[in-house]
């Protein structure tokens, strides 16, 4: 009974959040990923903390797959608010470190 409304919440989860992230227009994005990240990290970090404290087999690859998908999350926001913010930079800016710019 504990999986099936484990599993009810993440169905709801996933369905308030694509109605979420489809209404924010194209403007907001970049500032918001900043917060997307926050808040993925505290998903990773309560995914975790779920997984250790399984008690059925059932409930530990649930908790696992939520580890992996909040890990390519969180990863995923870090490598595109870098590449929005890549756009956002001048052709005339200081070099970023990446670049070789402390030489």
């Amino acid at each position: 009974m504990e999986a099936i409304t484990l599993l009810t919440f993440f169905v709801l989860a996933v369905f308030v959040g694509f109605e979420v992230v489809s209404k924010v227009s194209s403007t907001l994005h970049t500032p918001l990923m900043s917060g997307a990240n926050a808040i993925h990290g505290i998903i990773l970090v309560g995914a975790v903390i779920v997984a250790g404290a399984a008690d059925d087999v059932v409930t530990l690859v649930i908790a696992l797959i939520a580890v992996l998908m909040a890990t390519i999350n969180l990863v995923g926001g870090f490598v595109v608010t870098d590449r929005m913010l890549e756009m956002f930079r001048g052709r005339g800016s200081a070099p970023t470190a990446r670049e070789g710019g402390d030489r």
